[in-house]
């Protein structure tokens, strides 16, 4: 029983072995006894024996290779080095004839270098000038030559010639001559919406470039001829529209002597909707308090004009008139022809209170909006320099453009608040002394009835 079992065991532990040493055969038996195991393990050993032979035989041919390598990279390492030490000779001696030419080239040069070198910088100068004229858009490509004759001149190994100088100077000439020329021409230019059309352009100089009364802008990078986005003020747009239409040989037009500077200044400068834009909420309600305010003065002007007259009708005319405050005090007095006088002053004083609210009405609400106006403004100024600190603690202070605007556009409110407050002020002082004259004039003619009633009383 224990001889089985030890057989058993050692039958296990050599089909184990056997089977991973035999697993990478392409097939293999199944052993069915000890005597057949052993003679699978003497054809795994005859097998395994070919394979390192296989094995060893490649590693040598494989280091056989190698030093063939090894001794064909020393070979060619030698002679690139041989080569190296021609080739650095041959640099050397060409380097000394180079400086020798060089040196006997300078010499014919002589005082023509100079003016190569003025030659250089005229053609880079005019280049980078030309490209960014106006007048490319009508003569496109006029740099290219220049840029290339001052890459030419540039090369010390060749020299410009009598053409190209040629060339230099009329394209020089032809610059100055377009300057002073208005002229006429078609080409594509970009609208404020991006469209692309074609169309008339007249090119004043090299000044203006204006289009059917719109002024554009010539962008060299692009070399495109685009719309501002906002048009100077609208008698420089018909100026530009005149122009077109013209055939005289004067015709007055606005002129950018700057070249766009000033035409760019001037299209971004707000007009008068963006600064109201720019107030925000506080600056609409200043607004809508003036006009409520000169809505109340156009009224009041009205009815005490026509008050005046009327009052001034009645003064010579002792039939009363109701429809007027003297007419009405007229009456009082006539309906009241015995009464003393006390009374009669009491029933005049009366009669004159009853006056005065119309005479006054609406008053008191102008001189609040007078002083609420410019306090409005104050609070919408402080309110926008919060705003403006606010991005200066996002953005900081690199951008001097941003604490400008911010700055301008916290003052706008502060400008609409005087530019009401002190209109209203004055048109104020004005309607109110001329209803305190009518109440005046109210109070002048009831002295002269009482007056005229006590003389009555004592005859």
């Amino acid at each position: 029983m224990k001889k089985l079992t030890i057989d058993k065991i050692f039958f296990t532990l050599l089909s184990s072995i056997i089977l991973s040493g035999l697993f990478s055969q392409t097939s293999w038996a199944i052993a069915g006894s000890v005597d057949d195991l052993l003679q699978m393990v003497k054809e795994g050993r005859v097998v395994e024996a070919k394979e390192h032979r296989k094995r060893e035989a490649r590693f040598l041919n494989n280091k056989n290779q190698q030093k063939r390598l090894y001794k064909n990279a020393i070979t060619e390492r030698k002679s690139l080095e041989k080569n190296s030490i021609k080739l650095e000779k041959s640099y050397d001696k060409n380097a000394e004839s180079v400086t020798v030419l060089q040196s006997r080239l300078d010499d014919r040069l002589g005082t023509s270098k100079e003016l190569f070198s003025h030659l250089q910088t005229s053609a880079g100068s005019a280049a980078a000038q030309i490209d960014n004229s106006i007048i490319s858009a009508e003569f496109p490509g006029r740099s290219l030559f220049l840029t290339d004759l001052s890459k030419k001149v540039a090369n010390s190994s060749t020299l410009p010639s009598i053409k190209e100088m040629e060339q230099l100077w009329y394209e020089l000439q032809r610059e100055i001559i377009e300057t002073g020329k208005v002229s006429r021409f078609t080409t594509n230019v970009i609208d404020t919406n991006g469209i692309e059309s074609e169309q008339e352009v007249i090119r004043v100089g090299a000044f203006n470039l204006v289009s059917y009364g719109n002024y554009f802008q010539y962008i060299p990078e692009t070399k495109k001829i685009v719309e501002y986005n906002k048009q100077p003020s609208s008698h420089f747009g018909l100026s530009a529209l005149s122009l077109r239409s013209s055939e005289d040989d004067l015709s007055s037009f606005g002129v950018d002597p700057t070249r766009g500077s000033i035409l760019e200044a001037m299209v971004q400068t707000p007009e008068l909707s963006d600064r109201i834009e720019q107030g925000g909420i506080v600056g609409y309600f200043i607004l809508s308090l003036g006009a409520l305010g000169f809505l109340i003065i156009i009224e009041r002007f009205g009815y005490l004009t026509i008050i005046s007259r009327r009052i001034t009708l009645q003064i010579d005319n002792l039939t009363p008139d109701i429809k007027n405050p003297l007419g009405r005090i007229f009456k009082v007095y006539q309906d009241n022809p015995s009464v003393d006088t006390d009374t009669l002053e009491l029933k005049l004083g009366e009669a004159i209170l009853k006056e005065r609210a119309p005479l006054e009405r609406f008053l008191t609400f102008l001189k609040i909006i007078s002083v609420v106006s410019p306090l409005l403004g104050l609070l919408g100024t402080v309110t926008g320099m919060i705003n403006t600190f606010q991005a200066i603690t996002l953005f900081g202070t690199g951008d001097p453009k941003l604490m400008a605007g911010g700055i301008s556009q916290a003052l706008v409110t502060t400008v609409m608040g005087l530019s009401i407050a002190i209109p209203i002020v004055l048109f104020h002082t004005i309607v109110s002394s001329r209803s305190r004259r009518l109440l005046m004039i109210l109070e002048e003619q009831s002295a002269g009835m009482i007056a005229e009633q006590a003389e009555k009383g004592h005859q």
